[in-house]
Parts: C-alpha cells; structure tokens; sequence
C-alpha cells in the first residue's frame, strides 16, 4: 500500500469503522490493541448480534420446559462470554482468509492485518487461544449443546469464502450467526424440537436484512475486485427484499414462540408474542430510514439491530415470570 493510501486511522492503529472512543483505543494495553481489534472488541455489535439468537433460545426453553433457575443463568452466562470469544476467533479467521481483500477496501483496509499490526502466524495463534477458552465453557453444557457446537464450526469456517462464490454470502453468516439459538436451546432442554429449529430460521432471516444493509457500504468496492453480496444482487431492488426479510422474520419467530408455549397460560402467550411484534416495529423504523448511499446512516442502522434483538429477550423474560 502506498503511504499517500493510507487512512489516518491506520497511523496510530485504530480502525475506520471501529465505534468512536472505544474502550481498546482508550484503555486496553498498547500490546494488546491489535489483537482486540482483531477480534472486533472496538466494535461490539457483533458480539451482540452473536449473542443474542442464544438467549432467545435459552429463553425459549425455559419457556418449554418450566426451568431456568442457576442452570439457565449459566447458560445465559455461558453464552456471552463464548459469544465475546467466538465472535473473536470468527472475526480473526475472517481477517485472515479475507487480508488481500480487505487491502483492498477503504472501510477494511485499516484492519490490523492489511495495516501490519499483526502477523498472519500471530493471528492464527490468537484465534486458537480463543476457540479453546470457548470449548472449555461449552463442556460445561449438556451434550447436546456440545455436539452442536462442534458442528458450529463447520459453517464459521466455510463464510469467509461464500462472498467468492455466491451472491447469498449472507445466508452463510445467518447459519454461522444463529447456531446459539439451537445451542443454547439444547443446553437446557438437552434435545431440539421444532420450535429452536424455526427460531433458527427466523434469525437467517434477520442477518439477511440486517447484513444486507451493512453490505451496502461496500458495494462500490465489492464491484470492482469482484466479491459478491446480496446488497449487490438486489441493487435498487434492496427495499423489496428487505421489507421481505422482515416478515418472514416476524412471521417465524412468532411461529416458534407458539409451538415453546402451548403448554402455558394465554397471557404467557400474548406477552412471548410481543417480543416479534416489536422486533417487527424496529426493523421497519430501519427500512424507513434505509439510503443505500449515505453509509454513515447504514452503519448506525445495522448498529441499531442490537436494540431490536433485545426486544424479543425483554418480552421472552416477562412471559417466563407470569
């Protein structure tokens, strides 16, 4: 990269994108910088968006089931802290598959790999150090969750590629980004049904629209070294699809509330269904507001998916206490 090329940001090692004033750039240990930037903790959404599929899930289940108590607090802690780490070990194994790429893009290009803060054998090491302090937290679920974790892997290491050979990249990350809606499920139940395989499908539907949105950032720089993205493949069209992203996300989630609760009260119910009605509000707050052409306005819609996840947690834990 030519010194004229480089961003201010990459200068003293933060990131483009990463949020203003963050908490790495302000306090962690200069050493340590940039392997957390690495791991996107500069930028939490992420981790959120990871997260947040697991409690809906747990959440779910207890609901099926009638239990919680100091087993799906674990679970839930359990959940953030693996979410924090694999979103990390994800993150870094993106950064590394996807380095020639990221050089090559204004908002990537100041990562710690393309910028030369990390080396690719030090990023490889950092990514094992993660992957590892996360298995040893999911051997201390049920064996359910445990397999399915095992099987996490297999769609986490294949989504760094999908943008080279599919227009549907997205897709692949709402397999990866919503496996902890199964996990988590199983944790506490110690087996799937319907109900966490709907939920499943209800959150690809979601990373669909939410990961849309973010990929209209790029678009420009996507058409000219060639990686595919479905912001790309709608174009003008992106509104229609996402309007459609957003029903079939309300419409499955609802789905999955009924079948976790048909053993409970109606206001049980009618509170759990709140949780997707809301959610439904949010994202059509965002698709008023979507400009595919001003990308600071898109990276604060897709930041803002943190709040619509939760509403469907904030519903879920009113109508596990009635």
């Amino acid at each position: 990269m030519k010194a004229a090329d480089r961003m201010p940001e990459a200068e003293n090692g933060t990131v483009a994108d990463a949020v203003a004033n963050n908490w790495v750039d302000r306090l962690a240990p200069r050493p340590a910088r940039p392997y957390l930037r690495l791991s996107r903790a500069d930028r939490p959404i992420g981790t959120w968006l990871l997260l947040l599929p697991c409690w809906w899930g747990l959440l779910l289940a207890a609901l099926a089931t009638g239990r919680f108590g100091w087993e799906g607090a674990w679970i839930a802690l359990g959940c953030a802290l693996g979410a924090f780490l694999m979103r990390g070990a994800g993150c870094t194994w993106n950064d590394v598959t996807d380095r020639h790429i990221d050089g090559s893009v204004a908002r990537t290009r100041s990562r710690p790999i393309p910028s030369g803060q990390v080396r690719v054998v030090q990023a490889l090491i950092w990514m094992a150090a993660q992957s590892l302090i996360s298995l040893i937290i999911l051997l201390t679920f049920d064996w359910a969750a445990i397999w399915l974790g095992v099987l996490s892997l297999l769609p986490v290491a294949v989504y760094p590629f999908a943008k080279r050979f599919t227009w549907w990249p997205q897709v692949f990350l709402g397999l990866a980004f919503n496996w902890g809606a199964l996990l988590a499920w199983a944790a506490l139940a110690g087996s799937l049904s319907w109900a966490p395989v709907v939920l499943y499908l209800a959150g690809i539907a979601w990373t669909l629209f939410y990961d849309t949105i973010y990929a209209h950032q790029d678009a420009e720089d996507d058409a000219l070294i060639g990686v595919k993205s479905t912001a790309r493949l709608f174009g003008d069209r992106s509104k229609a699809w996402l309007r459609g992203f957003l029903v079939a996300t309300v419409l499955l989630m609802g789905l999955a509330v009924v079948l976790a609760t048909r053993d409970r009260s109606v206001l049980s119910l009618v509170v759990a269904l709140g949780g997707p009605w809301a959610m439904g509000w949010h994202m059509a707050w965002q698709l008023s507001r979507f400009d595919a052409s001003d990308n600071a306005g898109l990276l604060r819609l897709f930041r803002s998916n943190r709040d619509a996840g939760l509403l469907p947690v904030l519903f879920s834990a009113v109508a596990l206490a009635l």
